[in-house]
């Protein structure tokens, strides 16, 4: 059986031209991981590859959804899951690229939930809870239960929120306190590009730069402008959440790409924490064959 490759590792470490090189030497595709490419008509903000970029190799999970749309980790499973199964079963390794952290969890991995059994009718209250007082209202449940699980789901990923629910009421602990067991889904092998963190953070400022030079402010406006609200759950974007109350506001946008760099550079240190953490994880320097080094170990 083939193995997952996942090009990960924090923002502009080179992770899409590296994915689409590893592709191509595989002839097979790649699957983003990213939490913001799911979404149409983000593409300055997001730095969303481009066809040229792409260089013919088949891209999933990029364009899959409107920004006026939720979108949670169950749905990135369930659309993400069908192709990685496909190129297994054809015989190919599937190159999953990006630094989301809950999105490779879902995919790599099963959780046990720290061995919580299911409970269909805490399930079924929760889930009328739900539909009578709304997903917000869910939520705001769990954080009364498990503020540090409420943290991390998203409000609108009902499923892992009744879940976290269920585990509280059913064990009389938080799921957050609860050591979860990981099962592997598939083999695989991770690898991100190991820039020095100087070198990094000026990697992510030119971006930064880049962006605006290419039209970031634009892009926000023409979102607005088109019905997406700056409530969205796209907007909360690192970027995009910036340049919105930067109009708002009248800031200078000097000052918002500053905000941008920094916040980018505190969500660089997240990703690196959680790479760090990861199964079967490899760094490569800049400076070496990284596509030597990837195969020599698939």
């Amino acid at each position: 059986m083939p193995k997952l490759i996942v090009i990960g590792g924090p923002t502009a470490s080179g992770k899409t031209a590296l994915a689409v090189e590893i592709a191509k030497k595989l002839n097979s595709e790649v699957i983003s991981a990213d939490s913001l490419l799911v979404y149409r008509d983000l593409n300055i903000g997001t730095a969303k590859p481009s066809e040229e970029e792409m260089q013919g190799v088949t891209h999933r999970m990029i364009d899959v959804v409107s920004p006026t749309e939720e979108f949670s980790v169950s749905d990135y499973e369930r659309g993400a899951m069908p192709h990685i199964e496909r190129l297994l079963s054809e015989g190919k390794s599937p190159v999953i690229c990006g630094g989301t952290g809950f999105y490779l969890n879902a995919l790599l991995y099963k959780s046990g939930f720290g061995g919580a059994p299911a409970n269909e009718e805490i399930r079924q209250k929760y889930e009328l809870f739900a539909e009578e007082r709304g997903l917000d209202a869910l939520h705001e449940k769990l954080r009364e239960m498990d503020p540090e699980s409420a943290s991390i789901l998203h409000p609108k990923d009902k499923k892992r929120v009744i879940r976290a629910i269920e585990i509280f009421e059913t064990t009389g602990k938080k799921k957050s306190d609860q050591r979860d067991e990981r099962i592997e889904r598939f083999s695989f092998e991770a690898f991100t590009v190991d820039y020095p963190r100087e070198v990094l953070y000026d990697r992510i400022n030119r971006r930064v730069d880049l962006m605006f030079e290419a039209g970031l402010v634009e892009e926000v406006q023409s979102l607005l402008a088109n019905g997406v609200s700056e409530s969205s759950q796209c907007m909360q974007g690192i970027g995009y959440k910036e340049v919105v109350e930067g109009l708002k506001t009248e800031c200078d946008m000097n000052t918002v790409s500053d905000v941008i760099k920094q916040r980018t550079r505190n969500y660089a240190k997240r990703q690196i924490t959680f790479f760090k953490r990861m199964d079967h994880y490899h760094y490569l320097s800049p400076d070496s064959d990284q596509i030597g080094e990837i195969m020599r170990l698939l």
